[in-house]
């Protein structure tokens, strides 16, 4: 397996970072912003669940199998890496009946935001940070392990993630701005979310290193094909059907995996 360098590693970390910040974005939005566009929002979250289907079914699990090839033959490498790609569903599924994830439920325009309910709207907001947290574990962990093996598979998913954060944001800093009607509180519930992210990432190395070889690798990129396949349909492509008034969930999604598709070719030249 390749070497690292610090300087790769710094490479992966800074973009796995850059994205978990999105998050933030998506406080600033509800603080000092109108609500946005929701056909906008539409195509900008099937954007991003396009984005993250196309790179992890062609490039992901592409590492995911030929990590694999290294220790076994063509067929068997194929189906260990199907086994990571379920088993990675099957976790994040998992993840997500234990611990679901809220943000669709939450709407700033919500009637039930009221001055009576402070302390309720305040418990929902931490419940939303500490659900959307989990989620993000392993989303940096896939991020950095992507980007450290090939940045030109690495940064189109983590620009698919950070769209996805900005919503997520959304739903973390709503409740909690409309309770505490602190920006620095919801600025800074929004920056602990996201920096799980990161720390997602820089534990997961840290427990893996150790421990990498073909079979490490191809288990790690099959499930992290999994886990993103498996948000972007469960959240994103449904979030997105909701906001939409038209074609505004297709044309996101083909979008997203065009501007993917091209953004990959003109990487391998």
């Amino acid at each position: 397996m390749p070497d690292f360098s610090m300087s790769n590693l710094a490479v992966a970390f800074s973009i796995t970072l850059a994205a978990g910040l999105f998050t933030v974005l998506g406080s600033g939005l509800v603080m000092f912003s109108k609500t946005p566009n929701p056909r906008v929002l539409s195509f900008g979250l099937a954007f991003a669940g396009g984005a993250m289907v196309y790179v992890s079914l062609t490039e992901i699990f592409s590492k995911s199998s030929e990590a694999f090839a290294e220790i076994y033959d063509k067929d068997h490498a194929f189906a260990a890496a199907t086994m990571a790609f379920l088993a990675g569903m099957g976790g994040i599924a998992l993840i997500d009946r234990l611990v679901p994830n809220p943000h669709e439920t939450l709407d700033a325009q919500d009637p039930s935001f009221q001055e009576s309910k402070r302390r309720h709207i305040a418990r929902v907001g931490m419940m939303a940070a500490f659900a959307i947290t989990a989620h993000n574990f392993p989303e940096g962990l896939a991020t950095f392990f992507a980007t450290l093996e090939n940045p030109a598979v690495g940064m189109p998913l983590a620009l698919a993630i950070a769209i996805h954060n900005i919503p997520e944001g959304i739903s973390i800093a709503a409740p909690v701005y409309f309770a505490t009607r602190s920006r620095k509180k919801t600025v800074w519930a929004c920056l602990l979310s996201g920096l799980a992210e990161p720390l997602g990432a820089a534990l997961g190395y840290l427990v893996l290193q150790p421990f990498l070889s073909p079979a490490v690798f191809g288990s790690v990129f099959g499930v992290i094909a999994g886990v993103m396949v498996f948000l972007a349909l469960d959240e994103l492509l449904p979030a997105a059907k909701r906001y939409s008034d038209g074609h505004e969930t297709v044309y996101g999604l083909t979008t997203g995996m065009a501007v993917i598709a091209v953004s990959l070719v003109l990487f391998h030249f």
